[in-house]
């Protein structure tokens, strides 16, 4: 039966793509057969856009299918635990069945979505085997040292680095996944000491992890178009911005106080970015201001300004005209 599927949505996908040659926007496939879930609903929710979104009642074994149209790479969340990736054309099937706090997932479908997705599994593979923890907090509670996490996100770092250039996913995913990879190892290096010293009170100073302030030295954050349209990597373009500039006032021996505002953030980092980079955090900062549904009329100055100043993508300024509306 899978490989009767899997011929089938290959048909289906050949034909959406013979279709939409001629169009910017490809017709692209998700299913699922999803097994051992608790919940009413199923849900498929992409990151990049609240347009791409399906649900479905929750019956063991039955395919959930979803067609769409895409310009470019997206990621899907499957009931908030698993992520897969889509481009144009793709067409991916996926069984997930879930074991109590275990879950096995495998895939099915056009050869680039199946590869791509197979390196997104083999880098949550990679974070176990490592036992690699993905929230900041959780660490704090189990009060894994700064030290540890920022060695073993080194250690991560240089592993994922050579799953991604031995895989054979696409270009474009193996950007977003590297994206990811940053998100995960850089956040770890400018959030976690502050987080360390906040919670549990041992000084920056004392935690053995060198110089904060030349932690990240070196790094110089991802431009490319599939960064930037990963939500993770948007939250590491805001926060090292602050750390930057906290690092400039520490040079000139000033206390910097974090920016808690919209306001604030939205200065700093107009500030800061340029270009593409400037459009993406400014973006994402307003899309989950308005998302977040309170004291919305704060950001129709902030949205003024950015379409006249620093948008550079009409797709942003699109999701933000119909939040808005």
């Amino acid at each position: 039966m899978k490989t009767m599927k899997k011929h089938f949505l290959l048909t289906l996908v050949a034909m959406a793509t013979a279709f939409n040659a001629v169009n910017a926007q490809q017709n692209t496939i998700l299913s699922a057969q999803i097994y051992g879930y608790q919940r009413d609903m199923v849900y498929f929710d992409c990151m990049q856009t609240p347009l791409i979104a399906a649900e479905f009642y929750t019956n063991p074994g039955e395919e959930h299918l979803y067609s769409f149209e895409c310009d470019d790479l997206v990621s899907i969340s499957i009931n908030g635990r698993n992520t897969v990736l889509l481009q144009p054309g793709d067409s991916l099937h996926v069984d997930i069945t879930y074991d109590g706090k275990n879950v096995s997932i495998e895939y099915s479908g056009s050869d680039r979505a199946v590869a791509n997705n197979r390196l997104m599994k083999s880098l949550e593979t990679l974070k176990r085997t490592l036992r690699y923890k993905n929230q900041l907090l959780g660490c704090v509670a189990l009060d894994i040292k700064p030290k540890t996490r920022i060695d073993d996100s080194r250690v991560l770092l240089e592993k994922a680095t050579a799953l991604i250039e031995k895989s054979a996913a696409s270009t474009e995913a193996k950007n977003y996944v590297a994206a990811l990879v940053d998100y995960d190892v850089y956040m770890s290096f400018i959030e976690y000491p502050v987080m360390y010293e906040s919670v549990r009170g041992l000084a920056i100073a004392e935690q053995e992890i060198g110089d904060y302030w030349a932690i990240t030295e070196g790094y110089s954050p991802r431009t490319d178009a599939q960064a930037l349209r990963c939500p993770e990597f948007a939250s590491l373009l805001m926060r090292y911005c602050f750390y930057m500039n906290a690092k400039a006032a520490h040079a000139k021996g000033e206390t910097y106080v974090m920016p808690n505002m919209m306001e604030d953030m939205y200065a700093q980092l107009a500030a800061f970015y340029e270009g593409g980079q400037r459009d993406f955090v400014l973006y994402i900062l307003l899309r989950n201001f308005i998302m977040n549904g309170q004291e919305i009329e704060r950001a129709d100055v902030l949205y003024k300004e950015y379409l006249e100043k620093y948008n550079t993508s009409e797709f942003h300024k699109g999701i933000l005209e119909m939040l808005l509306q």
